[in-house]
């Protein structure tokens, strides 16, 4: 009896250490579903950081997964290289765009999981404006939590993919 209770428990404990946790927080709930057939314009954010390291290329990995998801939606997706926030994004050059995406890294954590046990963590901010009159459609801040065994393949952008396609097929 209490060797399987012991071989219960080591089974559970090892599957939960095999699947990464999502969790969202939508802080403005968008009141209309997006248009398919409008242009999308997201930004690149600032590299993320942890414990006064930079990640190089997390900005840029994050916008691709922003513009992928969206990609889904709309055949005109692009993304500004140079611009990191909403003033950028209004601008003349830019106001042919219907919607704006603005992805906000708030944690990146990119740990060896493997050898320490900690897990990756991230944190990022999305936030979705109306490209003519500049009114906030949407925002949520989403946050995972990588798995313990992820056999050295896993990093903090791997944690974006599946949560952001979620939110942003909730848009349309």
């Amino acid at each position: 009896m209490i060797r399987n209770v012991l071989v219960l428990s080591a089974v559970v404990s090892s599957l939960l250490g095999c699947t990464s946790t999502y969790r969202q927080n939508v802080l403005t709930s968008p009141s209309v579903k997006l248009s398919n057939t409008a242009s999308v314009l997201v930004a690149t954010p600032t590299n993320g950081s942890y414990g006064g390291k930079e990640y190089a290329g997390s900005g840029a990995s994050s916008a691709s997964v922003v513009r992928s998801a969206f990609a889904h939606h709309s055949s005109d997706v692009d993304v500004s290289q140079d611009c990191k926030d909403f003033k950028c994004l209004h601008s003349e050059d830019n106001a042919a765009h219907d919607y704006f995406v603005i992805p906000e890294i708030l944690h990146w954590e990119d740990r060896n999981t493997e050898w320490s046990g900690k897990k990756d963590k991230i944190e990022i901010k999305v936030s979705v404006f109306d490209g003519k009159n500049g009114n906030l459609l949407s925002s949520t801040v989403i946050s995972g939590l990588s798995k313990w065994a992820t056999f050295g393949g896993d990093h903090p952008q791997d944690l974006l993919q599946e949560p952001i396609k979620a939110y942003v097929q909730s848009l349309y």
